[in-house]
């Protein structure tokens, strides 16, 4: 009966010892740069959506609107009667359809400028280490 004991010990120690190396390998993986800095990103691009969201539903989509003779683009939509007898329409908001398509080059666009202002930093910092060579 002590061997066995003494076996279930020693399995149960390289179970720990095993266990001790995936924690800590977890550990690091935590708390490497990259990894916060994804969760970072994810926090501030929610609160970003929500900015670019108002932006083109409260200023952009109205002033389209009006360009295009006071449409709401979140009303348009195609209604399909039931033609099996039934109570039940499909509907296609191809309206909201448009109001995503909107907002996305609108996100696309902020981004890409301020990816541009980035890289031109970027380009004046190089340009001062060179000249500092």
């Amino acid at each position: 009966m002590g061997e066995k004991s003494d076996k279930i010990k020693e399995k149960v120690s390289n179970v720990r010892e095993k266990n001790s190396g995936f924690r800590k390998e977890f550990i690091e993986f935590i708390n490497r740069g990259s990894v916060v800095d994804l969760a970072v990103g994810v926090a501030v691009g929610g609160a970003f959506t929500a900015i670019v969201n108002s932006l083109v539903n409260d200023i952009v989509m109205p002033i389209v609107g009006l360009i295009g003779g006071g449409v709401d683009f979140r009303d348009l939509k195609i209604v399909i009667p039931n033609f099996f007898g039934g109570d039940t329409e499909a509907v296609i908001a191809y309206g909201n359809f448009i109001q995503n398509v909107i907002e996305f080059l609108i996100i696309a666009w902020v981004i890409f400028l301020i990816i541009k202002a980035m890289n031109r930093i970027n380009r004046k910092k190089d340009a001062k280490a060179a000249a500092k060579k």
